[in-house]
């Protein structure tokens, strides 16, 4: 499953619903989840808060793979 798949899947109402709080179309939340366009990234933070899917899964050729936090930086950010 893709990620923008899984975000329609969170929201109720599906695609339909996505779509009215994005105030796009529901025909362009279809292109995206069947593989035709890609989501905006413009509208890839919007929908992460909709969510919870990063934009780093949305639109990694944008923002980048997901970060990952080592235990190290973690130690020395509380310290």
């Amino acid at each position: 499953m893709n990620a923008i798949t899984h975000a329609v899947q969170k929201i109720e109402g599906g695609q339909a619903a996505l779509a009215r709080e994005l105030n796009i179309s529901p025909q362009a939340v279809s292109q995206w989840v069947k593989g035709h366009r890609p989501v905006p990234a413009r509208l890839a933070l919007r929908i992460e808060e909709l969510t919870g899917i990063t934009r780093f899964e949305l639109r990694p050729d944008v923002f980048g793979p997901t970060p990952t936090v080592s235990h190290a930086s973690s130690a020395e950010a509380a310290a």
